[in-house]
């Protein structure tokens, strides 16, 4: 699987892990409003950017801003994991992206405050996701808008020039797709697996609710339809019901459906924006036009308008034991908004009033209305995550919309009634023993 910017799926809860960190005040002898100079260690994610040189450009840029300065890297592979062991000591580098599992109550525990979140919001997007108790402890890498990928020459040729906004005018279209052009209307990416979970990314854009994944949480019934997943799961149970898909999911491959949706094999997919750099490097390869790489708001509306999702990626953050926090403030700032990082992956820049890609664009032009998940209430930062997994559904994995898909096609017994029936039930448990907590 290729490198997606820098997580997944940023709009995913997570479960928290234990950590005991260390309960020492860190270092005190340097103040973040210091000289930038000398060497700082930056911890990511990003092997690929390292070993490709990326990251080196950056640094030299960064250098040459602040003479005397010197950033080296440690590119750790499945980063949260390698985290879990590093945060129980003092050796996480100056700089490091903020864990999926360290709860915004143990930020104190491992970084360094950065000042009162109220004063950061006023130039960083995402701020939510690096906070507490008033106070910014990393600023994200960048961002990214949940929806649709698409073609737009297949959907030109299908004749085809307003987008979808519900789930019967998606059907419709994609009818058009199939019946004038060769393309696949929908690539599920079923053998794969991991693209199944990017719809989720969407949860919130249905109901326009910045809450949508405590409200998931907490509802009983939540395949029950009006609901964010219940639109998400039907729409795609009912595309692939309609024969709108790819005729063998049993062997699609993520790798060649880039150059096929680039070359007008594929007319549309669900991933997030992230995948729009990915398939505009696909349209090079195969002598196709970038232009043709299209981005919308998941086919839905609320009282007839449109929402999407935009959420921010990994926040930097400092290490409370680094030596050198001037410098790494410097960089965390830089890096977000000088480097160009967020501009080379596709990403939309964290900087308010910032340039942004033009799939950003897409989606303001076509009238839909951006809006970012809001701060889970204290103590319910991994709800979603923990009913998912005491129900037994892999909600953001690939298992129950792979199920979903087979019942949609024949290949399992039931109906979309039943399925939903039968998750309802297992959320409804979840949800019940949850709450007697």
């Amino acid at each position: 699987m290729a490198k997606k910017a820098y997580a997944v799926a940023a709009t995913l809860a997570v479960a928290a892990v234990a950590l005991s960190g260390c309960s020492s005040s860190g270092s005190s002898d340097n103040s973040l409003d210091g000289t930038p100079k000398g060497t700082i260690t930056v911890l990511t994610n990003r092997t690929d950017r390292v070993k490709d040189g990326t990251y080196k450009k950056y640094a030299e840029a960064f250098q040459k801003k602040y003479p005397g300065t010197t950033v080296k890297f440690q590119a750790l592979d499945g980063y949260d994991d390698a985290m879990k062991t590093r945060l129980n000591g003092t050796k996480y580098g100056d700089v490091l992206m903020i864990p999926a599992q360290v709860k915004p109550s143990q930020f104190s525990q491992f970084f360094v405050p950065l000042g009162k979140t109220s004063d950061f919001e006023k130039t960083y997007q995402w701020t939510q996701k690096a906070t507490f108790d008033g106070k910014q402890y990393g600023i994200s890498v960048g961002g990214a808008a949940n929806g649709m990928i698409y073609n737009k020459k297949v959907f030109k040729e299908a004749g085809i020039t307003t987008l979808p906004k519900s789930e019967s005018e998606w059907i419709d279209d994609l009818k058009l797709i199939k019946s004038k052009t060769s393309a696949i209307p929908y690539y599920t990416n079923y053998k794969d697996g991991w693209p199944l979970g990017q719809a989720n990314g969407n949860i919130g854009a249905i109901t326009n609710d910045v809450q949508a994944q405590i409200t998931m949480a907490e509802n009983p019934a939540p395949w029950t339809k009006g609901t964010d997943i219940y639109a998400l799961d039907s729409l795609v149970f009912e595309t692939v019901k309609a024969g709108l898909s790819e005729p063998d999911p049993l062997s699609t491959d993520w790798e060649t459906s880039k150059t096929d949706f680039a070359s007008g094999k594929i007319a549309a997919m669900s991933l997030g924006s992230w995948a729009v750099s990915q398939m505009q490097a696909a349209a090079d390869k195969v002598g196709a036009s970038k232009d043709d790489i299209g981005y919308m708001a998941w086919p839905s509306n609320k009282d007839g308008k449109q929402y999407a999702i935009t959420d921010g990626d990994y926040s930097q953050a400092i290490s409370k034991h680094s030596t050198n926090k001037a410098t790494a403030l410097a960089w965390i700032k830089f890096f977000t908004a000088d480097s160009g990082a967020a501009e080379n992956e596709g990403m939309i820049n964290a900087v308010v009033g910032a340039k942004q890609p033009g799939y950003v664009t897409d989606l303001t032009d076509a009238g839909v209305t951006l809006i970012t998940p809001a701060l889970a209430p204290e103590g319910k930062d991994s709800l979603l995550k923990d009913t998912a997994n005491e129900a037994g559904i892999d909600l953001f994995g690939q298992v129950y919309r792979q199920k979903l898909i087979d019942v949609a096609r024949g290949a399992a017994d039931g109906t979309k009634d039943s399925y939903f029936a039968q998750l309802n039930d297992k959320w409804a448990a979840a949800v019940k023993k949850l709450g007697s907590k």
